[in-house]
Protein backbone atom coordinates (compact mmCIF):
# COMPACT_ATOMS: atom_id res chain seq x y z
CA UNK A 1 0.00 0.00 0.00
CA UNK A 2 0.86 3.62 -0.94
CA UNK A 3 0.55 6.62 1.10
CA UNK A 4 1.28 9.84 1.70
CA UNK A 5 0.84 11.94 5.11
CA UNK A 6 1.82 15.43 6.14
CA UNK A 7 3.78 16.54 9.75
CA UNK A 8 4.74 19.45 10.98
CA UNK A 9 7.72 20.06 12.82
CA UNK A 10 10.03 23.40 11.77
CA UNK A 11 8.88 22.58 8.36
CA UNK A 12 6.23 21.10 6.99
CA UNK A 13 7.29 17.68 5.74
CA UNK A 14 5.68 14.92 3.32
CA UNK A 15 5.98 11.67 3.74
CA UNK A 16 5.34 9.29 1.32
CA UNK A 17 6.10 5.39 2.11
CA UNK A 18 5.53 2.00 0.34
CA UNK A 19 4.49 -0.46 3.44
CA UNK A 20 5.18 -3.32 1.65
CA UNK A 21 8.72 -2.51 0.99
CA UNK A 22 9.19 -0.66 4.28
CA UNK A 23 10.52 2.16 1.66
CA UNK A 24 9.69 6.24 2.88
CA UNK A 25 10.75 9.20 1.29
CA UNK A 26 10.60 13.00 3.40
CA UNK A 27 10.06 16.14 1.21
CA UNK A 28 10.45 19.39 2.69
CA UNK A 29 8.73 22.13 -0.20
CA UNK A 30 9.66 25.15 1.40
CA UNK A 31 13.15 24.22 2.11
CA UNK A 32 14.42 23.90 -1.76
CA UNK A 33 11.88 21.29 -2.46
CA UNK A 34 14.31 18.99 -1.20
CA UNK A 35 14.21 15.28 -0.32
CA UNK A 36 15.92 15.01 3.57
CA UNK A 37 15.03 11.75 4.51
CA UNK A 38 15.00 8.28 2.09
CA UNK A 39 14.69 4.81 3.89
CA UNK A 40 14.49 1.24 3.25
CA UNK A 41 13.96 -1.45 5.51
CA UNK A 42 14.82 1.06 8.54
CA UNK A 43 17.65 1.76 7.12
CA UNK A 44 18.61 5.26 6.25
CA UNK A 45 20.15 6.21 2.53
CA UNK A 46 21.09 9.87 3.10
CA UNK A 47 22.83 11.86 5.68
CA UNK A 48 21.25 15.36 6.83
CA UNK A 49 23.41 18.13 8.78
CA UNK A 50 20.30 18.41 11.15
CA UNK A 51 22.03 21.78 12.73
CA UNK A 52 22.37 23.61 8.98
CA UNK A 53 18.80 22.16 7.78
CA UNK A 54 17.08 23.92 10.81
CA UNK A 55 18.95 27.53 9.94
CA UNK A 56 17.07 28.62 6.99
CA UNK A 57 20.51 31.30 6.26
CA UNK A 58 22.50 28.46 5.84
CA UNK A 59 22.32 25.85 3.10
CA UNK A 60 21.21 22.50 3.63
CA UNK A 61 24.43 19.80 3.64
CA UNK A 62 22.34 16.43 3.18
CA UNK A 63 19.15 14.79 1.70
CA UNK A 64 19.00 15.89 -2.24
CA UNK A 65 19.32 19.58 -2.89
CA UNK A 66 18.67 20.86 -6.49
CA UNK A 67 20.88 22.74 -8.07
CA UNK A 68 19.59 25.50 -11.09
CA UNK A 69 20.48 27.57 -12.78
CA UNK A 70 23.95 26.57 -11.93
CA UNK A 71 25.84 23.95 -10.74
CA UNK A 72 28.69 24.43 -8.85
CA UNK A 73 30.21 28.15 -8.22
CA UNK A 74 31.08 31.05 -10.71
CA UNK A 75 34.09 33.31 -10.16
CA UNK A 76 33.65 35.78 -7.69
CA UNK A 77 30.09 34.42 -7.85
CA UNK A 78 29.62 36.58 -11.34
CA UNK A 79 28.53 35.85 -14.75
CA UNK A 80 27.97 38.34 -17.57
CA UNK A 81 24.82 38.00 -19.62
CA UNK A 82 24.09 40.63 -22.97
CA UNK A 83 26.71 42.87 -21.33
CA UNK A 84 25.63 43.05 -17.66
CA UNK A 85 27.16 41.40 -14.64
CA UNK A 86 24.52 39.05 -12.47
CA UNK A 87 25.64 37.52 -9.01
CA UNK A 88 24.57 33.81 -8.09
CA UNK A 89 26.03 31.83 -5.22
CA UNK A 90 27.17 28.14 -5.64
CA UNK A 91 24.43 26.09 -6.96
CA UNK A 92 21.44 28.96 -7.80
CA UNK A 93 18.92 29.69 -5.92
CA UNK A 94 16.61 26.67 -6.45
CA UNK A 95 17.64 24.95 -3.32
CA UNK A 96 17.07 27.63 -0.63
CA UNK A 97 13.33 28.92 -1.56
CA UNK A 98 10.26 27.99 -1.18
CA UNK A 99 8.48 25.28 -3.57
CA UNK A 100 4.98 24.61 -3.91
CA UNK A 101 2.94 21.02 -3.87
CA UNK A 102 1.21 21.02 -6.75
CA UNK A 103 -0.04 17.04 -6.69
CA UNK A 104 0.06 13.88 -5.30
CA UNK A 105 -0.62 10.87 -6.21
CA UNK A 106 -0.82 7.19 -4.18
CA UNK A 107 -2.57 4.63 -6.74
CA UNK A 108 0.17 2.31 -8.66
CA UNK A 109 3.57 4.39 -6.74
CA UNK A 110 3.63 7.46 -4.16
CA UNK A 111 4.21 10.32 -5.78
CA UNK A 112 4.44 14.18 -5.22
CA UNK A 113 4.90 17.08 -7.96
CA UNK A 114 6.51 20.45 -6.78
CA UNK A 115 6.54 23.67 -8.72
CA UNK A 116 9.02 26.60 -8.69
CA UNK A 117 8.10 29.54 -10.31
CA UNK A 118 10.33 32.60 -10.99
CA UNK A 119 9.39 35.78 -9.20
CA UNK A 120 11.10 39.29 -8.29
CA UNK A 121 14.14 38.04 -5.89
CA UNK A 122 15.14 34.99 -8.66
CA UNK A 123 14.80 37.80 -11.43
CA UNK A 124 17.23 40.15 -10.17
CA UNK A 125 20.34 37.14 -10.56
CA UNK A 126 18.56 35.62 -13.30
CA UNK A 127 17.12 37.47 -15.64
CA UNK A 128 14.56 34.89 -16.87
CA UNK A 129 11.04 34.00 -16.45
CA UNK A 130 10.60 30.11 -16.01
CA UNK A 131 8.73 27.18 -14.03
CA UNK A 132 10.47 24.14 -12.41
CA UNK A 133 8.08 21.19 -11.54
CA UNK A 134 9.71 18.33 -10.11
CA UNK A 135 8.52 14.84 -9.18
CA UNK A 136 9.00 12.76 -6.91
CA UNK A 137 7.94 9.22 -7.19
CA UNK A 138 9.04 6.30 -4.96
CA UNK A 139 8.24 2.64 -5.24
CA UNK A 140 9.71 -0.28 -3.66
CA UNK A 141 13.32 0.27 -3.32
CA UNK A 142 13.57 2.59 -6.84
CA UNK A 143 13.34 6.42 -6.45
CA UNK A 144 12.81 8.46 -9.44
CA UNK A 145 13.18 12.32 -10.27
CA UNK A 146 11.07 13.63 -13.13
CA UNK A 147 11.91 17.62 -14.07
CA UNK A 148 10.59 19.75 -16.91
CA UNK A 149 12.15 23.03 -16.97
CA UNK A 150 10.10 25.64 -19.15
CA UNK A 151 11.26 29.02 -20.24
CA UNK A 152 8.38 31.70 -20.15
CA UNK A 153 10.61 34.47 -20.85
CA UNK A 154 10.84 35.71 -24.58
CA UNK A 155 14.22 35.28 -24.89
CA UNK A 156 16.66 31.95 -25.04
CA UNK A 157 17.09 30.73 -21.32
CA UNK A 158 20.68 29.02 -20.59
CA UNK A 159 20.77 27.28 -17.64
CA UNK A 160 22.27 24.18 -15.73
CA UNK A 161 20.98 21.69 -13.46
CA UNK A 162 22.03 18.75 -11.19
CA UNK A 163 20.94 17.03 -8.19
CA UNK A 164 23.19 16.55 -5.03
CA UNK A 165 22.72 12.69 -3.12
CA UNK A 166 24.42 12.99 0.35
CA UNK A 167 24.73 8.92 0.80
CA UNK A 168 25.06 8.23 4.40
CA UNK A 169 28.39 6.24 4.32
CA UNK A 170 30.77 6.15 7.52
CA UNK A 171 33.02 3.46 6.09
CA UNK A 172 34.15 5.13 2.88
CA UNK A 173 36.84 2.65 2.32
CA UNK A 174 34.63 -0.69 2.12
CA UNK A 175 33.21 1.11 -1.44
CA UNK A 176 33.76 0.08 -4.78
CA UNK A 177 32.60 1.53 -8.02
CA UNK A 178 31.23 1.80 -11.12
CA UNK A 179 31.47 5.30 -12.77
CA UNK A 180 31.57 5.74 -16.71
CA UNK A 181 34.41 8.11 -16.76
CA UNK A 182 38.00 7.72 -17.71
CA UNK A 183 39.22 10.70 -16.07
CA UNK A 184 38.97 13.28 -13.35
CA UNK A 185 39.45 16.95 -12.72
CA UNK A 186 40.18 18.45 -9.45
CA UNK A 187 38.06 21.26 -8.69
CA UNK A 188 40.63 23.48 -6.74
CA UNK A 189 43.67 23.12 -9.20
CA UNK A 190 41.86 22.00 -12.32
CA UNK A 191 44.35 19.14 -12.65
CA UNK A 192 43.38 16.27 -14.68
CA UNK A 193 44.35 12.74 -13.91
CA UNK A 194 43.33 9.37 -15.14
CA UNK A 195 40.68 7.61 -13.41
CA UNK A 196 40.92 4.25 -12.10
CA UNK A 197 38.01 3.56 -10.39
CA UNK A 198 38.55 4.19 -6.87
CA UNK A 199 39.70 7.21 -4.43
CA UNK A 200 41.88 8.11 -2.16
CA UNK A 201 39.69 8.64 1.03
CA UNK A 202 42.83 9.78 3.10
CA UNK A 203 41.97 12.81 1.82
CA UNK A 204 40.89 15.96 3.41
CA UNK A 205 38.81 16.61 0.96
CA UNK A 206 37.76 14.96 -2.68
CA UNK A 207 36.24 17.18 -5.41
CA UNK A 208 36.50 15.94 -8.44
CA UNK A 209 34.37 16.40 -11.75
CA UNK A 210 34.51 12.51 -13.72
CA UNK A 211 34.66 12.68 -17.66
CA UNK A 212 33.87 12.05 -20.41
CA UNK A 213 30.48 10.20 -18.89
CA UNK A 214 30.15 7.29 -21.41
CA UNK A 215 26.52 5.79 -20.14
CA UNK A 216 23.63 7.26 -18.33
CA UNK A 217 24.17 4.99 -15.48
CA UNK A 218 26.73 4.97 -12.18
CA UNK A 219 26.81 2.70 -9.14
CA UNK A 220 28.66 2.69 -5.80
CA UNK A 221 28.72 -0.51 -4.09
CA UNK A 222 29.02 -1.20 -0.29
CA UNK A 223 30.78 -4.35 0.22
CA UNK A 224 30.34 -5.14 3.86
CA UNK A 225 26.24 -3.84 4.27
CA UNK A 226 25.93 -5.35 0.69
CA UNK A 227 23.98 -2.96 -1.19
CA UNK A 228 24.49 -1.05 -4.49
CA UNK A 229 22.89 2.10 -5.42
CA UNK A 230 22.54 2.44 -8.93
CA UNK A 231 21.73 6.33 -10.81
CA UNK A 232 20.35 6.46 -13.77
CA UNK A 233 19.99 9.70 -15.19
CA UNK A 234 18.97 11.51 -18.72
CA UNK A 235 20.89 12.53 -21.85
CA UNK A 236 20.92 16.09 -20.41
CA UNK A 237 23.02 15.30 -17.24
CA UNK A 238 26.77 15.38 -19.63
CA UNK A 239 28.63 15.34 -15.81
CA UNK A 240 29.40 13.40 -12.76
CA UNK A 241 30.73 15.27 -9.77
CA UNK A 242 32.08 12.92 -6.97
CA UNK A 243 32.38 14.65 -3.80
CA UNK A 244 33.03 13.79 0.17
CA UNK A 245 35.19 15.60 3.47
CA UNK A 246 37.33 13.66 5.59
CA UNK A 247 35.32 12.81 9.02
CA UNK A 248 31.96 13.30 7.58
CA UNK A 249 29.69 10.51 6.94
CA UNK A 250 28.61 10.62 3.75
CA UNK A 251 29.29 10.63 0.14
CA UNK A 252 28.00 12.69 -3.04
CA UNK A 253 27.50 11.24 -6.41
CA UNK A 254 26.22 14.17 -8.18
CA UNK A 255 24.90 14.24 -12.38
CA UNK A 256 25.34 17.34 -13.55
CA UNK A 257 23.77 18.90 -16.88
CA UNK A 258 26.67 20.97 -17.43
CA UNK A 259 30.02 21.98 -15.16
CA UNK A 260 31.38 24.89 -13.16
CA UNK A 261 31.12 28.58 -14.68
CA UNK A 262 29.14 26.89 -17.64
CA UNK A 263 26.89 30.78 -17.85
CA UNK A 264 30.09 32.32 -18.63
CA UNK A 265 31.98 29.78 -20.40
CA UNK A 266 28.76 28.00 -22.24
CA UNK A 267 30.48 24.69 -22.07
CA UNK A 268 27.50 22.11 -22.12
CA UNK A 269 24.93 25.13 -21.34
CA UNK A 270 21.29 23.96 -22.17
CA UNK A 271 19.67 26.96 -24.27
CA UNK A 272 15.77 26.55 -23.63
CA UNK A 273 14.28 28.69 -26.70
CA UNK A 274 11.16 31.05 -25.69
CA UNK A 275 7.67 29.03 -24.38
CA UNK A 276 9.75 25.66 -25.10
CA UNK A 277 10.20 22.99 -22.27
CA UNK A 278 12.94 20.37 -21.72
CA UNK A 279 12.52 17.17 -19.89
CA UNK A 280 14.89 14.79 -18.09
CA UNK A 281 14.66 12.12 -15.36
CA UNK A 282 17.16 11.12 -12.70
CA UNK A 283 16.69 7.32 -11.34
CA UNK A 284 18.14 5.84 -8.10
CA UNK A 285 17.71 2.28 -7.27
CA UNK A 286 18.72 0.53 -4.18
CA UNK A 287 19.86 -3.62 -4.88
CA UNK A 288 20.61 -5.75 -1.68
CA UNK A 289 23.56 -8.27 -3.08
Amino acid sequence: MFAIAVKQEQYQTYILSHEEAMSRLEVVPERGGMITQWRIQGQDLLYLDAERFANPKMSVRGGIPILFPICGNLPNDVYTYQGEQYSLKQHGFARDLPWQVTNTETDDLASITLVLNSNEQTLAVYPFEFQLAFTYELKENSLKIHQRYTNNSQTTMPFSTGLHPYFLIADKKLLSFDLPASQTQAQDTKEVYPFEGSFDFDADEIDVALFPVTKNSASITHNRRRFKITINYSELYSALVFWTVKGKDYVCLEPWSALRNALNTGERLTHLEPGATCEATVAMEVMYL
